[in-house]
This record gives C-alpha cells, structure tokens and sequence, in this order.
C-alpha cells in the first residue's frame, strides 16, 4: 500500500505538466501577463521536486517486495544443492549469480516499469483533460505500437532463452576442457577438444544474432507508439488552430505531454520488457529447471555414485577392479585398467608424469566421476571417502566453523588436538583462536588455507581420506608432519605425491604411467619399474641443484 500511495504522488507532476505550460502561455505570455506565466512554470518546477521525493521514499517498499524473493530463491538453490551433494561446483556457482540477476532485474523492473505506468497514464489522462481533439492521434498509432510489440514478445523470449542455453552449454563445455586440459594434453586431444569449442561457440554466436535480429524490430514500435503521434499532431495542428480546436499555449501543452511524458515512457517500455523482463523470465525459467529436482534422462544424466559402503570390504579398504575412464566416447582412456587394493589403515602415495590421470584417479576415489568400465568399491561408514584438492576452501565464518565445517559435533578438545597435531595452532593463534572471525579469506595465503582445509579433513568421519596435492603450498616440513598425522589418523591415507618425500614416507606406492597402475612399496618400485627409478633420479637431481625444492617435473601434478 506504501507503494501504491507514493506511485500516487508521482502521477501529479506528469498529469498536470501540459496544464501548467497550457496556462502559462495562454494566461501568462501571452496576455501580457509574464509574472503569471513564470509563477505557473514554477508550479511545474515545485511538482517535479515533489515526483523526485516520491520515487526516492518508494524505495524502502521496493526493497520489501524485493529482498524477500530473493532470500526465497537463495534458500532454494541452497536446497537443491544440499540434495545433490555432487553437483557442479560451476553449475551452483551459476545459480548464486542467476539469483543475483533475478533480484537486480526484478528492483530495476518494478522501479522502472512503475514510473513509466504511472507517466503514461497519467498522460493519457492530462491529454484528454487539456486537449480531448488530439486524443485520437494519440491512441491510434499508440494502440497499433501496443499490439505489434505484443506480436513480438514471442519471438524475443524464444531468442532471449535459445542465447542463454547456448550461453550455459558454452561455459560448461569449456569449463569441462580447463578442469580436464592435463588430461586432454596427454592424451593428445586437444584439436578434438578445439574443434567441438568451436562448433559451440558458433552455435551461441548464431544464437545471440538471431536475438539481436529480433530486439531490432523494437524500434518500429517506438516509432510507432513514441514518435508517430508527435508527428500526427504536428500535421494536424494548423487545422486545429485555424477552427479553434486548440489554443497555441494548448498546443504547447501538447506537445510537452508527447515529448517529455509519452515518448521517453514508450521507448523506456519497449527496451524494459523487451529486454530486462524477458531477461527475468528466463533466469526464473532456468532456475526452475535447475534446482527442480527430475528423474534421470539423456539429457539429465544421474550423477556419479558415491563408492559406496561394501558388504564384505572391511572399513577403510579400497579396491580397483579393471577401473578404465576416458573424457568421452571416443576420448583415448586416461586410465585403462587399473587394478590395486588399498588395504585399511594403509598409507598409499599416488605418483607419475604430469597428465597421467592421477587427479583423476582422486576424483573415482571420492566419487566425483565414474569409471567408464570397472568399479571402485570401498568399504567405509555413511561418509566413506573425504576428498581435499589442491585449492582449499575457507569461507566467511569463525575460524571454529571452518574446522568443524565436516564434523560439527566435534569438541573443543578434538579440535585443538587436531590444530597441534597438523601444526595449525600458531596460524589459528594468529587468527584469534577458534572464536577468531575470517571475514576476507583472500587476505589468507595459499598455504593457510590449505592447513585450515586440511584440519577440517582431519577431523572429518571418513575412514578414507585422498589429499589430491593438498600441501603443495605447504614448506617440506609442514608437509612432512601433516602426512605424518594424517598416517596416525585411524583410516586409510592416499596422497597424491608432490613431492618424492611423500612417496618415501608411504607404505606402498601406486604408479601411473600409460593409463595403468603398480603398486608396490618404494624400494621394491625401484627394482620393478625403470620408469619410477627415472623419476625418483630426476627428482632427486633437481633437489640437489635447489635444496629443499618443492618437487621435481617427474613428479609435478
């Protein structure tokens, strides 16, 4: 009702706009009278200051109309994400932003499309009050505008959603070649991998053409509904004065109802609903569709299953059965039947040349892809397997929450021994203890949000643990001590090396090179595998040219 009740006042200045210049020349310039004339142009002046007000303390009750849809579309795409915890991180990433994008254009749209309602029948009426003999120039052409942009719609939300689908195909097409380009490099892909960019970037090019074809055609409707009555009038008015239908300072009125009121509230009309609310049903439409849950299909594939709890397998144990997994169809496999067993409670380093899969390997670990053939079968409690990659995740929060993000039933004291034992207690110190708030966790290096990261893992009920290059921004000794305590943790441990220490300190070692696995303990690799020797030489004569170097290319991820 706020809202309504300022719209209101901000119909009065558009209403009387042509009255006040009409009297302003008819009884003020043009009788001789100057002084009346300024005074009712002042009139003018005093509305407008009364609009701007007006739509200034309309914003409260805007913002009432909008912050509630979207904390509602928020909760859903929260939702939908807690329902299927694999889900693309960029897919969700994508979400947040549509909801941004509903809660800009919907202010932007109520804002705007309030005002020009208000303008444009408040200018209607001011027409048919100073002038009633113009009002058919007036409607004509504006109901012939109206109902050539009604055609329209059609046309521009097909065009408008067709752009954002090829939008969002060209994204993940090409976020799924960076997370994979090691990969594709070392399977040598890459022009395949171009060639099929490239027909998507054509197809949201031609997409974006055909919308921009047919947001052209907005401008007939401006000319029709903004500029044509301007010109009808202008073509009537010495008839119009000739027989007395209208007085010159009427005319004058005319004319600043048509220029100043109707034809900016057309153009601003075409271009908000031909743009900005066509952009709105889509991104509702897309959220819709997105974080509606479906059964699913060719083009809703089901995620990948989590390894799931085993009969038989005791807790903790890992096995690979003939696991291949390639990219695509006719992708060459990154890892091509891979057979090991990690036995529980066991230690395993996963090492080999850059792009031989081994991210890969984590990633079928902790169920975030599935194998194209074989199985990966674990044997663990409801959360079997916990995954940390190289870029760790610190959020907004208590230094206390982004710890126990994983295990939020854990105690003081298991949380500080956890800090001492991984060697975070003088970082977390600095943060201001387990209460201290990280409001920026940019401000954090690398290696700081890895240790919180890796704190959190460690206290995480996952009787598998993989660290995918987890502490690669951590010193040699700081790394050295979190594998240590990682290896004491009850469960099994499997670190993807980035560094030749870590394979030293594993119980056994699994080598990946031309898409298969051996596993062996490092002393007996060494005898076994001419190719692990050459890495560990290679690592081993770059250490002694950089002391205490982080690792060598052999092992570089």
């Amino acid at each position: 009702m706020g809202l309504l009740a300022w719209s209101g006042v901000e119909a009065v200045p558009p209403l009387v706009s042509g009255l006040l210049v009409s009297a302003a020349v008819d009884q003020g310039f043009l009788a001789g009278r100057p002084g009346v004339g300024v005074a009712w142009l002042g009139g003018f002046g005093a509305a407008m200051a009364v609009r701007a007000y007006a739509a200034r303390a309309g914003f409260p009750y805007l913002a009432g109309v909008v912050e509630p849809l979207r904390d509602a579309l928020v909760e859903r795409v929260v939702r939908g994400a807690l329902a299927r915890p694999r889900a693309d991180p960029a897919a969700v990433a994508r979400l947040t932003e549509q909801v941004e994008s509903v809660r800009q254009l919907t202010a932007t749209l109520l804002r705007t499309l309030r005002g020009v309602g208000v303008t444009l029948v408040a200018a209607l009426v001011g027409l048919a009050l100073l002038a009633p003999a113009v009002l058919p120039l007036v409607l004509v052409p504006l109901l012939v505008a109206g109902l050539l942009f009604v055609r329209l719609l059609r046309p521009l939300a097909a065009g408008r959603r067709a752009a954002v689908l090829a939008e969002e195909r060209l994204a993940a097409e090409a976020g799924r070649a960076l997370r994979g380009l090691r990969d594709v490099q070392a399977t040598g892909a890459a022009d395949a991998v171009a060639r099929a960019l490239t027909g998507v970037a054509q197809e949201s090019a031609a997409a974006s053409r055909a919308l921009g074809r047919a947001s052209a055609l907005r401008a007939l409707v401006v000319a029709l509904g903004g500029r044509l009555p301007v010109l009808a009038v202008l073509a009537a008015a010495p008839w119009l004065l000739a027989h007395d239908a209208l007085t010159a300072g009427e005319l004058l009125g005319v004319a600043t109802y048509l220029l100043q009121q109707l034809d900016p509230a057309v153009r601003t009309l075409a271009g908000t609903v031909g743009g900005w609310l066509l952009n709105l049903g889509v991104v509702l439409d897309r959220l819709a569709e997105s974080t509606t849950e479906s059964e699913p299909n060719e083009s809703n594939p089901a995620p990948a299953p989590t390894p799931a709890p085993t009969p038989g397998v005791p807790l903790g144990a890992v096995r690979l059965l003939g696991v291949r997994y390639a990219h695509g169809p006719g992708a060459p496999a990154v890892l091509d039947g891979v057979d090991a067993e990690f036995r529980p409670g066991e230690h395993i380093a996963v090492v080999g040349p850059s792009g031989v899969g081994k991210s890969t390997l984590a990633g079928l670990l902790a169920g975030l892809v599935a194998p194209t053939a074989g199985a990966v079968v674990v044997g663990g409690g409801p959360r079997g397997v916990a995954l940390l990659p190289q870029e760790a995740y610190v959020f907004p929060g208590s230094v206390r929450e982004n710890l126990t993000w994983l295990a939020p039933g854990a105690s003081g004291r298991e949380v500080a021994e956890a800090v001492g034992r991984l060697g975070a207690d003088g970082l977390v110190a600095r943060l201001g203890g387990l209460a201290g708030a990280l409001r920026d966790p940019g401000e954090l290096s690398s290696g700081e949000r890895q240790l919180l990261a890796l704190v959190r893992t460690y206290l995480a009920d996952a009787p598998v643990v993989v660290l995918d290059e987890a502490t690669c921004h951590l010193e040699a000794a700081a790394e050295e001590r979190v594998e240590r305590a990682f290896a004491a943790r009850p469960g099994t441990l499997v670190v993807v090396a980035h560094r030749i220490s870590s394979a030293l300190r594993a119980d056994r070692v699994l080598l990946l090179d031309g898409g298969r696995g051996l596993l062996a303990r490092h002393g007996d690799l060494q005898v076994l595998s001419p190719f692990y020797r050459e890495l560990v030489g290679h690592w081993l004569g770059s250490s002694r040219v950089t002391p205490g170097a982080a690792g060598g290319a052999g092992l570089a991820p």
